[in-house]
Protein backbone atom coordinates (compact mmCIF):
# COMPACT_ATOMS: atom_id res chain seq x y z
CA UNK A 1 0.00 0.00 0.00
CA UNK A 2 1.24 3.54 -0.73
CA UNK A 3 0.88 5.03 2.54
CA UNK A 4 1.92 9.47 2.98
CA UNK A 5 1.98 9.05 6.40
CA UNK A 6 0.24 9.52 9.47
CA UNK A 7 -3.19 10.88 8.45
CA UNK A 8 -5.38 11.48 11.86
CA UNK A 9 -6.12 9.52 15.49
CA UNK A 10 -9.79 9.78 16.77
CA UNK A 11 -10.13 9.59 20.44
CA UNK A 12 -12.54 9.27 23.08
CA UNK A 13 -13.30 12.51 25.37
CA UNK A 14 -15.74 12.29 28.57
CA UNK A 15 -16.93 15.85 28.03
CA UNK A 16 -16.70 18.20 24.01
CA UNK A 17 -16.44 21.35 25.74
CA UNK A 18 -13.72 21.04 28.14
CA UNK A 19 -11.95 18.80 24.87
CA UNK A 20 -12.40 22.59 23.23
CA UNK A 21 -10.67 23.97 26.10
CA UNK A 22 -8.08 22.10 26.50
CA UNK A 23 -7.13 21.43 22.87
CA UNK A 24 -7.57 24.77 22.11
CA UNK A 25 -6.83 26.99 24.82
CA UNK A 26 -4.31 25.03 26.29
CA UNK A 27 -2.59 23.43 23.35
CA UNK A 28 -3.39 26.11 20.62
CA UNK A 29 -4.85 24.03 18.17
CA UNK A 30 -7.53 24.97 15.87
CA UNK A 31 -11.17 23.78 15.83
CA UNK A 32 -11.33 23.17 11.92
CA UNK A 33 -14.87 21.07 11.78
CA UNK A 34 -17.56 20.74 14.45
CA UNK A 35 -19.76 17.63 13.04
CA UNK A 36 -21.42 14.52 14.44
CA UNK A 37 -20.26 11.05 14.55
CA UNK A 38 -21.90 10.17 11.07
CA UNK A 39 -22.94 6.53 12.77
CA UNK A 40 -23.98 7.59 16.21
CA UNK A 41 -25.24 11.38 15.28
CA UNK A 42 -26.43 12.44 18.64
CA UNK A 43 -22.14 12.27 19.27
CA UNK A 44 -20.15 15.42 18.41
CA UNK A 45 -16.79 14.35 16.28
CA UNK A 46 -14.62 17.50 16.86
CA UNK A 47 -11.71 18.13 14.34
CA UNK A 48 -8.17 19.89 16.07
CA UNK A 49 -5.38 20.21 13.65
CA UNK A 50 -3.18 23.15 11.96
CA UNK A 51 -4.44 26.39 10.60
CA UNK A 52 -5.72 24.80 7.41
CA UNK A 53 -6.69 21.38 8.58
CA UNK A 54 -3.85 19.49 6.91
CA UNK A 55 -4.28 15.72 6.63
CA UNK A 56 -1.46 14.40 9.03
CA UNK A 57 -2.17 17.40 11.61
CA UNK A 58 -5.36 16.17 13.17
CA UNK A 59 -6.47 14.64 16.46
CA UNK A 60 -10.55 14.45 16.85
CA UNK A 61 -12.56 13.43 19.16
CA UNK A 62 -15.85 11.68 20.18
CA UNK A 63 -17.81 12.42 23.05
CA UNK A 64 -19.54 9.18 23.26
CA UNK A 65 -22.85 9.12 25.67
CA UNK A 66 -22.05 7.01 29.42
CA UNK A 67 -18.70 5.61 28.26
CA UNK A 68 -16.50 3.89 30.68
CA UNK A 69 -13.24 5.16 31.62
CA UNK A 70 -10.05 3.24 29.30
CA UNK A 71 -8.07 1.02 31.15
CA UNK A 72 -4.50 1.49 29.71
CA UNK A 73 -3.26 -1.88 29.00
CA UNK A 74 -2.59 -4.50 25.78
CA UNK A 75 -4.16 -4.68 22.23
CA UNK A 76 -4.34 -1.25 22.93
CA UNK A 77 -3.39 2.16 21.22
CA UNK A 78 -1.15 3.38 23.56
CA UNK A 79 -0.51 6.59 23.10
CA UNK A 80 0.27 9.19 20.42
CA UNK A 81 2.45 12.32 20.16
CA UNK A 82 2.16 15.96 19.03
CA UNK A 83 4.84 17.53 17.11
CA UNK A 84 6.33 20.99 18.22
CA UNK A 85 9.31 23.01 16.39
CA UNK A 86 12.21 23.03 18.50
CA UNK A 87 13.49 21.21 21.26
CA UNK A 88 12.86 24.92 23.13
CA UNK A 89 9.15 24.42 22.51
CA UNK A 90 9.00 21.74 24.85
CA UNK A 91 10.32 24.59 27.99
CA UNK A 92 7.50 26.69 26.58
CA UNK A 93 5.08 24.06 27.33
CA UNK A 94 6.45 23.09 30.48
CA UNK A 95 6.17 26.81 31.68
CA UNK A 96 2.73 26.89 30.07
CA UNK A 97 1.62 23.65 32.53
CA UNK A 98 3.42 25.16 35.17
CA UNK A 99 0.82 28.34 34.89
CA UNK A 100 -2.10 26.69 33.86
CA UNK A 101 -1.57 23.05 36.30
CA UNK A 102 -1.23 20.74 33.59
CA UNK A 103 0.08 17.57 34.79
CA UNK A 104 3.13 16.68 33.04
CA UNK A 105 6.36 14.06 33.79
CA UNK A 106 10.25 14.86 32.63
CA UNK A 107 11.64 14.95 29.26
CA UNK A 108 12.25 12.00 27.46
CA UNK A 109 13.67 10.53 24.25
CA UNK A 110 11.77 9.22 21.55
CA UNK A 111 13.85 6.96 18.96
CA UNK A 112 16.08 9.82 19.69
CA UNK A 113 14.04 13.08 19.83
CA UNK A 114 13.28 14.99 23.17
CA UNK A 115 9.84 14.59 23.89
CA UNK A 116 7.49 15.61 27.01
CA UNK A 117 4.61 13.12 28.11
CA UNK A 118 1.85 15.19 29.77
CA UNK A 119 -1.79 13.96 30.29
CA UNK A 120 -4.87 15.80 29.43
CA UNK A 121 -8.48 16.56 31.63
CA UNK A 122 -9.47 12.57 30.95
CA UNK A 123 -5.79 11.48 32.26
CA UNK A 124 -4.87 10.72 28.38
CA UNK A 125 -0.97 10.40 28.17
CA UNK A 126 0.13 12.09 25.12
CA UNK A 127 3.73 12.96 24.04
CA UNK A 128 4.90 16.59 22.50
CA UNK A 129 8.17 15.61 20.26
CA UNK A 130 10.41 17.65 19.15
CA UNK A 131 10.78 18.38 15.14
CA UNK A 132 14.12 19.64 15.84
CA UNK A 133 16.36 16.66 14.63
CA UNK A 134 13.47 15.65 12.61
CA UNK A 135 13.61 15.11 8.54
CA UNK A 136 10.86 13.32 6.58
CA UNK A 137 7.24 14.60 6.05
CA UNK A 138 6.82 18.52 6.73
CA UNK A 139 4.95 19.57 9.37
CA UNK A 140 1.67 21.69 9.04
CA UNK A 141 0.56 25.75 8.90
CA UNK A 142 0.93 27.75 12.13
CA UNK A 143 -2.67 29.35 13.09
CA UNK A 144 -2.19 33.41 13.37
CA UNK A 145 -5.18 33.23 15.51
CA UNK A 146 -4.00 30.43 18.65
CA UNK A 147 -3.01 31.48 22.03
CA UNK A 148 0.16 29.63 21.58
CA UNK A 149 3.36 31.34 19.92
CA UNK A 150 3.38 30.22 16.20
CA UNK A 151 7.22 29.58 16.61
CA UNK A 152 5.77 26.82 19.36
CA UNK A 153 2.77 25.81 18.19
CA UNK A 154 1.64 22.09 18.04
CA UNK A 155 2.11 21.13 13.62
CA UNK A 156 1.22 17.86 13.50
CA UNK A 157 0.77 14.48 14.30
CA UNK A 158 3.78 12.45 15.85
CA UNK A 159 4.73 8.86 16.27
CA UNK A 160 1.86 6.25 17.12
CA UNK A 161 2.60 3.74 19.94
CA UNK A 162 0.48 0.12 20.29
CA UNK A 163 0.89 -2.09 22.51
CA UNK A 164 0.08 -5.22 21.60
CA UNK A 165 0.53 -8.71 23.59
CA UNK A 166 1.72 -10.36 19.90
CA UNK A 167 4.05 -7.96 18.70
CA UNK A 168 5.55 -10.06 15.59
CA UNK A 169 1.92 -10.42 14.46
CA UNK A 170 1.13 -6.77 14.42
CA UNK A 171 4.47 -6.02 12.99
CA UNK A 172 3.57 -8.39 9.83
CA UNK A 173 0.72 -6.76 9.39
CA UNK A 174 2.50 -3.11 9.32
CA UNK A 175 5.25 -4.44 6.96
CA UNK A 176 3.41 -6.99 4.86
CA UNK A 177 -0.43 -5.50 4.87
CA UNK A 178 0.17 -1.82 4.86
CA UNK A 179 4.02 -1.24 3.84
CA UNK A 180 5.80 0.11 6.35
CA UNK A 181 9.17 -0.55 6.61
CA UNK A 182 11.18 -1.35 9.65
CA UNK A 183 13.47 1.24 10.28
CA UNK A 184 14.33 1.02 13.79
CA UNK A 185 14.32 0.38 17.39
CA UNK A 186 14.90 2.18 21.17
CA UNK A 187 14.05 1.50 25.07
CA UNK A 188 10.41 2.70 26.24
CA UNK A 189 11.33 4.87 29.01
CA UNK A 190 9.20 3.75 31.98
CA UNK A 191 9.47 -0.30 31.66
CA UNK A 192 13.19 -0.34 29.22
CA UNK A 193 11.18 -2.54 27.02
CA UNK A 194 12.29 -2.64 23.22
CA UNK A 195 9.65 -0.28 20.82
CA UNK A 196 9.90 -0.99 17.55
CA UNK A 197 9.63 1.70 14.82
CA UNK A 198 8.07 1.51 11.30
CA UNK A 199 8.15 4.06 8.52
CA UNK A 200 6.02 5.56 5.78
CA UNK A 201 5.97 8.06 3.23
CA UNK A 202 8.95 10.24 3.60
CA UNK A 203 9.40 9.02 7.46
CA UNK A 204 10.41 11.21 10.25
CA UNK A 205 8.03 12.07 13.18
CA UNK A 206 4.93 12.37 10.77
CA UNK A 207 4.86 8.84 9.33
CA UNK A 208 6.26 6.34 12.36
CA UNK A 209 4.10 3.79 13.98
CA UNK A 210 6.03 2.42 17.14
CA UNK A 211 5.06 -1.07 18.77
CA UNK A 212 5.57 -2.01 21.90
CA UNK A 213 5.18 -5.69 23.67
CA UNK A 214 2.42 -4.67 26.68
CA UNK A 215 0.11 -7.45 28.90
CA UNK A 216 -2.77 -6.76 31.07
CA UNK A 217 -6.40 -5.99 30.87
CA UNK A 218 -7.38 -3.00 28.39
CA UNK A 219 -11.05 -1.12 28.32
CA UNK A 220 -11.93 1.11 25.57
CA UNK A 221 -13.42 4.58 26.63
CA UNK A 222 -13.19 7.88 27.76
CA UNK A 223 -9.18 8.65 27.76
CA UNK A 224 -8.27 6.17 25.24
CA UNK A 225 -7.62 6.28 21.55
CA UNK A 226 -10.40 5.04 19.47
CA UNK A 227 -8.34 4.49 16.29
CA UNK A 228 -5.58 5.25 14.49
CA UNK A 229 -5.80 6.63 10.32
CA UNK A 230 -3.22 6.67 7.81
CA UNK A 231 -3.00 8.66 4.79
CA UNK A 232 -3.66 7.93 1.23
CA UNK A 233 -3.38 10.08 -1.76
CA UNK A 234 -6.58 9.38 -3.47
CA UNK A 235 -9.78 7.48 -4.71
CA UNK A 236 -7.44 5.37 -6.33
CA UNK A 237 -5.08 4.39 -4.10
CA UNK A 238 -7.87 3.74 -1.18
CA UNK A 239 -9.59 1.03 -4.11
CA UNK A 240 -6.07 -0.51 -4.53
CA UNK A 241 -5.94 -1.11 -0.72
CA UNK A 242 -9.39 -2.62 -0.51
CA UNK A 243 -8.51 -5.05 -3.15
CA UNK A 244 -5.42 -5.88 -1.16
CA UNK A 245 -7.32 -6.01 1.99
CA UNK A 246 -10.13 -8.37 0.06
CA UNK A 247 -7.32 -10.58 -1.80
CA UNK A 248 -6.00 -11.36 1.86
CA UNK A 249 -9.42 -11.94 3.10
CA UNK A 250 -9.27 -9.45 5.66
CA UNK A 251 -12.48 -8.46 7.25
CA UNK A 252 -13.02 -4.73 6.57
CA UNK A 253 -15.82 -2.08 6.27
CA UNK A 254 -15.23 -1.61 2.50
CA UNK A 255 -15.16 2.37 1.26
CA UNK A 256 -16.80 4.70 3.21
CA UNK A 257 -17.60 8.29 2.13
CA UNK A 258 -16.51 10.48 5.44
CA UNK A 259 -17.34 13.71 2.82
CA UNK A 260 -14.16 15.03 3.92
CA UNK A 261 -12.11 11.70 3.00
CA UNK A 262 -12.76 8.68 1.67
CA UNK A 263 -11.88 5.67 4.56
CA UNK A 264 -11.52 2.01 4.97
CA UNK A 265 -11.41 0.16 7.94
CA UNK A 266 -9.95 -2.77 9.36
CA UNK A 267 -8.68 -4.63 12.58
CA UNK A 268 -5.32 -5.60 13.34
CA UNK A 269 -5.37 -9.40 15.17
CA UNK A 270 -5.01 -7.82 17.97
CA UNK A 271 -8.28 -5.62 17.76
CA UNK A 272 -6.92 -2.15 17.13
CA UNK A 273 -8.83 -0.38 15.03
CA UNK A 274 -7.20 1.20 11.57
CA UNK A 275 -7.94 3.72 8.98
CA UNK A 276 -6.91 4.53 5.34
CA UNK A 277 -8.03 8.04 4.64
CA UNK A 278 -7.80 10.03 1.49
CA UNK A 279 -5.97 13.31 1.51
CA UNK A 280 -8.55 14.99 0.44
CA UNK A 281 -11.38 16.76 -0.75
CA UNK A 282 -10.85 18.36 3.07
CA UNK A 283 -12.54 20.39 5.49
CA UNK A 284 -12.55 23.52 3.43
CA UNK A 285 -14.53 22.08 1.08
CA UNK A 286 -18.20 23.49 2.91
CA UNK A 287 -16.27 26.38 4.89
CA UNK A 288 -13.27 28.75 4.15
CA UNK A 289 -10.53 28.91 5.90
CA UNK A 290 -10.64 31.43 7.90
CA UNK A 291 -13.86 30.11 9.40
CA UNK A 292 -13.26 26.36 9.80
CA UNK A 293 -14.93 25.44 12.70
CA UNK A 294 -17.27 27.85 13.90
CA UNK A 295 -20.26 26.16 13.05
CA UNK A 296 -21.88 22.77 13.13
CA UNK A 297 -21.05 21.41 9.86
CA UNK A 298 -23.13 17.86 8.23
CA UNK A 299 -22.45 16.43 5.15
CA UNK A 300 -25.40 16.69 2.45
CA UNK A 301 -27.08 13.40 3.75
CA UNK A 302 -27.83 14.63 6.83
CA UNK A 303 -28.31 18.00 6.08
CA UNK A 304 -31.92 17.38 6.23
CA UNK A 305 -31.67 16.58 10.01
CA UNK A 306 -30.07 19.39 11.03
CA UNK A 307 -32.61 20.95 13.63
CA UNK A 308 -33.12 17.38 15.10
CA UNK A 309 -29.24 16.69 15.63
CA UNK A 310 -28.35 20.36 16.67
CA UNK A 311 -31.37 19.81 19.35
CA UNK A 312 -29.83 16.65 20.43
CA UNK A 313 -26.09 18.12 21.29
CA UNK A 314 -25.28 20.14 23.93
CA UNK A 315 -23.97 23.49 22.55
CA UNK A 316 -20.49 24.04 22.78
CA UNK A 317 -18.48 27.78 23.47
CA UNK A 318 -15.80 28.45 20.95
CA UNK A 319 -15.60 32.22 21.32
Amino acid sequence: MDLLGLHHVTAITSDAQKCYDFYHKVLGLKLVKKTVNQDAVDTYHLFFADNEGSPGTDVTFFDFKDAPKHLRGTNDIYAFSLRVPTDYSLYYFKQRFDEMQIKYDAVIKINGKHALPFYDFDDRLIYLISDELNTGIPMGKPNPHSPVESVHQVLGLGPVLLAVEHTLVTASVLTQILGMERTGEYEHSDSLDTVHVFSMGDGGNGGEVHLLKRTGQTEQGYGGVHHVAFRVSDALKLQAALNKLNTGNIPNSGVVDRYYFKSLYFRDISGILFELATDGPGFASDEPVDALGERLSLPPFLEARRNEIESALKPIQTK
